[in-house]
């Protein structure tokens, strides 16, 4: 079977065009531009195999992430893995919103990434605000090691800590915290299309305010004067997590949209 054809074949059985040809550079060790330039080149019997089950790997809904064991974040380039979401592009809207309030006169603003993930949000931060000192935290020890790894391989230095929400942050307060936690309500039907990724990084225990109900409720003690929550939810939640930054406190309470224009971010200044 020669690239073309591999492709073409790809795309019959439904599969993305960018995904077949990001999958079959992958497994070539080569970069799309090659691909296109050579259609005719043969897949010997061992690329033809890894592409085949990769494929089906793709039709079954796994993340292309997780076959290639990277993904792109914010100008990153971030290993994943199972332990972890993939990153999605509409979190990089809440990084942009963080990087606008760090470019005040703070000389090294206190950052928090409450459920850090595979470090994303706290790695953009830091690469693009070098001198904020940045905390990550997360309760997932498989997850928090991917980060840790992504932050070394990146050369970035972010403090990660082990726990779940403010539990590992006590004494500290922070200028601007960030989070994207899981919001997912249980039950809802697009779960099963994302059901190769962390059930716990989707869908909080109860409903799907929890995890905003925790961060929000405990975030009083650990933000200066002043500081800011800034939170990433679902396009149908801005509404409902607004209300429980204003009934905590909170002042100036916004929000941002993502790349589709859907209400995507919500925050908040402590006074």
């Amino acid at each position: 079977m020669k690239v073309a054809a591999a492709l073409a074949q790809a795309r019959a059985e439904g599969i993305e065009r960018l995904d077949a040809q990001l999958l079959l550079a992958h497994i070539l060790g080569r970069d799309r531009a090659w691909l296109l330039a050579h259609a005719d080149a043969p897949l010997d019997a061992a690329a033809a195999a890894a592409y085949a089950d990769g494929c089906a790997r793709l039709r079954d809904d796994q993340p292309l992430a997780y076959l290639t064991g990277a993904r792109e974040f914010h100008g990153l380039r971030l290993e994943v893995g199972p332990a972890v979401l993939v990153p999605r592009p509409d979190t990089e809207t809440l990084v942009d919103w963080a990087l606008e309030l760090l470019g005040g006169p703070l000389a090294q603003p206190a950052v928090a990434d409450l459920g850090t993930g595979s470090g994303a949000i706290a790695l953009a931060v830091k690469h693009r605000c070098p001198q904020a000192r940045v905390t990550a935290v997360e309760r997932s020890a498989a997850a928090l090691a991917i980060a840790r790894a992504n932050g070394e391989r990146l050369g970035l230095a972010v403090d990660w800590r082990a726990g779940d929400w403010w539990q590992p942050l006590a004494g500290q307060r922070f200028d601007l915290v960030l989070s994207n936690p899981p919001y997912v309500a249980p039950g809802d039907p697009h779960l099963h299309a994302l059901r190769h990724e962390p059930h716990d990084a989707l869908v909080p225990p109860g409903h799907a305010l929890a995890a905003f109900e925790a961060i929000v409720g405990g975030a009083g003690p650990h933000l200066a004067p002043g500081g800011r929550l800034l939170l990433e939810h679902g396009f149908d939640q801005a509404e409902a997590v607004q209300r429980l930054l204003r009934e905590a406190g909170f002042e100036a309470v916004e929000g941002r949209t993502d790349l589709g224009g859907r209400p995507r971010c919500s925050g908040g200044r402590r006074p």
